[in-house]
């Protein structure tokens, strides 16, 4: 064809042997820019969807970060038929080939092009935040977060999570973080495909100075965790102590030129913008890795462990290593889906046709989402169970690497003075991926590298101690309340989790995710289960009958004008009269009150102990010599008194009692409850007379004194019908005196209020 010039050469098609400098290539990328807003016009004038048309350039650039000569045929097998015929009329004017030019627009990979004012010039993209307010504004001041984002598959400028930096430098503050102690921390925390996006300077004085700093030191810590410089925009800002107002400077890649951005948006629904096109993966790979050390000399102890390390983690790629992908555990009427990728597979570029007329190669590409019949967007699902692809490493014993192609026998000489020490090692990590990626593509970019990043996390925390005792590591997955992201949290077994080893790890953590310092929110019982439960449902008491949870939640309003609700704070079971078979109606309500307080401080994970039965409880207080041995197995009462006892002899939960001398009096004890809801959250015993109720909270108005309160019934006998139970008022707001003039609680009774304290832990 002969060739265009001028303007008519823009819009015919464009070579980059036509160009030599910077300048075009930039003129190159505007115009894919220009033509790719032209289409999406034009779709939506036709009330079409334009979903697929957002990710146009998205799509085409998930392939990987190195820069591969990349064929047009290559480039276009990875898109889906609708994008593949868009794409189509782009390369009617522009052509893609192999070049810098295609590297260029694959490494900005699910980075939409920056927004064009209506004057043609571009805008400063908008620093969005998933991560809850409280994060950032509640930062001590002055202090250094990092933030972190996933570039790759989130639009960019988008911070997922925010945390806070616990190692600096002596006697140089805050804003002078140890690097290096930073990014070992930082490695085991952070799951792959999470990235470091930008830090944030809470108190900062000086915006000029102290952005340009923070954009700096966000730079520096990614290249220690990743080993290479960020190719994605970076942010480093500033945040007003007083006011909370963030301020904060973008810059796109090493060298471009840094501009302030001007917008701060606190996203909507970001559960949904992570979880609904993005999923997770999961590894776990036990190793038994032998070292052999001489006896009468352990001066090259860490050097042998060091290259025993290196040379496992080396063999993760390779004819050594394939990978059995599966999707999460179907249900009966789903179909299990897996695949089994090998060495050559991994290099996904290569497994694509490069001919599609020769089809050379016909390896179908299988992407994440395949994997999924459906998608969950809910983290609250995900707390309970966690749907992920599980990743399995297979190890191809026979591969001979011989021309011969037979296996051959291999025979390893070691000398007798020779020690052997087997490093027992459990590797378990996650990955955080876009469902529309190449399932070879994510487990040769991230579960790879991240079995990677775990090997060495784990080698400097036993090196130390590799000639004494062992220690025994085991990697956890959480996704805390206050936290949208998963991340990983590696715990020495060897410790009890009372300890104070563990306690301090644990707390160091929930300061640097900025969780609260009183609750246990990252012990083994909160971590992440998948695939479903193993053995008996959650949901399910001894005897496998059902137990319902947070009933108040489906109750109307209280009627209380002007009032101030303060309720308990976390979850609990409802457990009443005949509940397991147990008939101990006209004796068993206080029984089943602290039931019901048990399990509230076994799902908050204060204890792991499962709720007692009726004679359990009896059995507690004669162990501890409060009743005759003729009380187990008897149909006794027992009140406020009896229940303290066994909250603290099992939990170590201490208790208040609060005493009124008759039912007319509770009232004036409403302020008092309503700060115990605000400050310990747990679920209150009101015993009076012959009867015991469970206070969930009340509804208080200061001015004019009207009240009411959360009662959850014990005395109910019915089955765990939910509609039942609130129709009915089992479960419901009670006033002290009712419009009718009936009184709720006697005013000839004396009650007892049990307060179970929150235990301060982590």
């Amino acid at each position: 064809m002969e060739e265009a010039t001028g303007e008519e050469r823009a819009h015919e098609k464009i070579g980059l042997e036509d160009f030599v400098d910077d300048a075009d290539l930039e003129r190159v990328t505007t115009l894919i820019e220009d033509w790719s807003r032209r289409l999406l016009a034009r779709a939506a004038k036709r009330r079409r969807k334009d979903e697929e048309l957002n990710d146009l350039l998205f799509r085409t650039c998930i392939i990987s970060e190195r820069e591969h000569q990349i064929e047009k045929d290559t480039f276009m097998h990875f898109m889906p038929p609708t994008t593949r015929v868009l794409l189509e009329l782009l390369t009617f004017f522009f052509s893609f080939p192999s070049s810098q030019l295609a590297a260029d627009t694959m490494s900005r990979k699910y980075s939409p092009p920056m927004e064009t004012a209506a004057d043609g010039s571009r805008r400063r993209p908008a620093l969005r935040l998933l991560c809850p307010k409280t994060s950032i504004l509640s930062a001590p001041f002055p202090s250094l977060l990092w933030l972190v984002g996933s570039p790759r598959f989130l639009q960019p400028v988008t911070v997922a999570a925010a945390f806070r930096c616990l190692r600096c430098l002596p006697d140089d503050g805050p804003f002078s973080p140890n690097l290096p102690h930073e990014a070992d921390e930082i490695r085991g925390l952070l799951v792959r495909g999470f990235d470091i996006v930008g830090a944030l300077l809470v108190g900062s004085a000086n915006f000029e100075a102290d952005a340009g700093r923070a954009l700096e030191l966000a730079r520096a810590l990614r290249e220690r965790l990743f080993g290479e410089k960020a190719s994605h925009d970076m942010v480093g800002g500033c945040v007003d102590a007083a006011t909370g107002d963030i301020r904060f400077l973008i810059s796109e890649s090493i060298g471009s030129e840094v501009v302030e951005g001007q917008e701060v948006v606190w996203e909507d629904e970001p559960e949904r913008l992570l979880l609904e096109k993005g999923c997770l993966l999961r590894c776990q790979l036990p190793l038994q890795l032998p070292l052999y050390l001489p006896l009468d000399d352990n001066s090259g102890t860490e050097p042998r462990f060091s290259s025993l390390i290196e040379f496992t983690a080396a063999n993760l790629r390779g004819p050594h290593a394939s990978y059995l992908v599966e999707g999460p555990t179907a249900t009966s009427e789903e179909l299990h889906h897996s695949v089994i990728l090998h060495d050559n597979d991994l290099n996904y570029l290569s497994c694509l046709p490069i001919n599609q007329n020769t089809n050379e190669h016909n390896t179908k590409i299988v992407y994440c989402s395949e994997f999924f019949s459906t998608k969950r967007h809910d983290l609250s699902l995900m707390r309970e169970n966690a749907d992920a692809i599980q990743i399995t490493v297979l190890s191809n014993q026979s591969f001979n690497s011989s021309k011969a192609g037979s296996p051959i026998p291999v025979l390893k000489y070691f000398p007798a003075s020779a020690n052997l020490r087997v490093i027992n090692l459990k590797l378990d990590i996650l990955c955080y991926t876009s469902i529309d990626l190449p399932v070879a593509a994510a487990v040769s970019e991230l579960v790879i590298p991240g079995l990677c990043d775990q090997l060495s996390v784990m080698k400097k925390v036993i090196v130390s101690e590799l000639l004494t005792q062992q220690p025994q590591l085991c990697p956890y997955h959480f996704v805390p309340p206050g936290l949208r992201i998963p991340l990983t949290a590696i715990y020495d077994t060897r410790y009890e989790e009372i300890e104070e080893k563990q306690s301090e790890l644990r707390r160091n953590l929930h300061f640097r995710l900025g969780l609260p310092l009183d609750r246990p929110l990252l012990r083994t019982s909160n971590a992440l289960t998948f695939g479903g439960m193993i053995g008996r449902d959650k949901n399910l008491s001894k005897n496998g009958s059902s137990i319902l949870r947070d009933v108040h939640k489906e109750i109307p309003s209280s009627g209380v004008l002007g009032g101030i609700m303060s309720l308990i704070d976390g979850s609990y079971e409802y457990y009443h009269y005949l509940h397991d078979g147990i008939d101990d109606n006209g004796w068993g309500c206080a029984y089943r009150s602290l039931q019901t307080i048990m399990s509230w401080y076994r799902l908050q994970q204060y204890s792991s102990i499962n709720v007692l039965s009726h004679r359990e409880i009896q059995q507690v207080l004669v162990d501890i010599g409060d009743k005759d041995p003729s009380f187990v197995g008897s149909r006794e009462w027992i009140g406020a008194i009896e229940l303290s006892f066994v909250l603290d002899k099992l939990l170590g939960v201490s208790c208040r009692i609060i005493n009124v001398r008759s039912g007319d009096e509770l009232p004036e004890k409403c302020r008092e409850i309503a700060i115990h809801f605000e400050t310990q959250g747990t679920p209150v015993m009101i015993g009076g007379g012959v009867l015991a109720y469970t206070l969930l909270g009340v509804d208080y108005n200061e001015v004019s004194g009207d009240c009411a309160f959360l009662i959850l019934d014990p005395h109910y006998t019915g089955p765990n019908d939910l509609k039942k139970i609130v129709n009915g008022g089992w479960c419901a707001w009670k006033k002290s005196v009712d419009s009718k003039g009936r009184s709720f609680f006697l005013k000839d009774k004396f009650y007892n209020l049990l307060l179970p304290q929150r235990p301060n832990m982590v």
